[in-house]
């Protein structure tokens, strides 16, 4: 069995939501591994602090968020970029939760990344209604066709970038033009 088929056995399909005036805040170390996270992120995630701590960040991972994504994600980060993304997370109970994410690298004295900060908010429905799912969904179907998970993932990938070619802007831009 796949772990994206035992990943879909724990959804409950029902979606949680916070507060527009929340923000849900963590921080990882290089490797994702989860050292801080407020109050917000442990309530609609459903997780206690003990549990949390440490864990790797992908723990949140929805089967349903395409892992491109998530290459973006990392490739902009790890070169010094801030990234602002949508973001499908699955809360410990299975339950599904939709933010905006703005993740940035955190700096030590000597101007070396040594982890990443990342601030989510309450994204705009009507965004996600009309642009994000379709296009996380056909993502998802391409990474989907393939056993190789690896190459199933570039494709997907090379997929976001000629749409976002045809859009003449790269993801940033996307992004922040979905918003005015």
């Amino acid at each position: 069995m796949s772990d994206i088929t035992k990943d879909r056995k724990s959804l409950t399909g029902q979606e949680r939501f916070f507060d527009k005036d929340d923000i849900i805040v963590s921080k990882t170390d290089l490797r994702g591994r989860i050292l801080y996270a407020n109050r917000t992120f442990m309530k609609i995630g459903i997780f206690e602090e003990k549990t949390l701590l440490g864990q790797p960040h992908n723990i949140l991972r929805h089967p349903d968020m395409p892992r491109c994504i998530f290459k973006l994600l990392w490739d902009q980060i790890g070169s010094g970029q801030e990234v602002f993304a949508y973001v499908l997370n699955r809360a410990s109970n299975g339950d599904h939760y939709w933010v905006l994410a703005h993740v940035t690298p955190s700096y030590d004295g000597s101007g070396n990344i040594t982890g990443y900060h990342s601030n989510r908010r309450v994204p705009n429905r009507k965004i996600l209604d009309e642009t994000i799912i379709p296009m996380y969904k056909s993502l998802c179907e391409i990474e989907n066709k393939s056993y190789n998970s690896k190459d199933a993932m570039q494709k997907s990938y090379e997929h976001l970038l000629t749409i976002l070619a045809e859009k003449g802007s790269n993801y940033d831009e996307f992004i922040f033009s979905l918003q005015s």
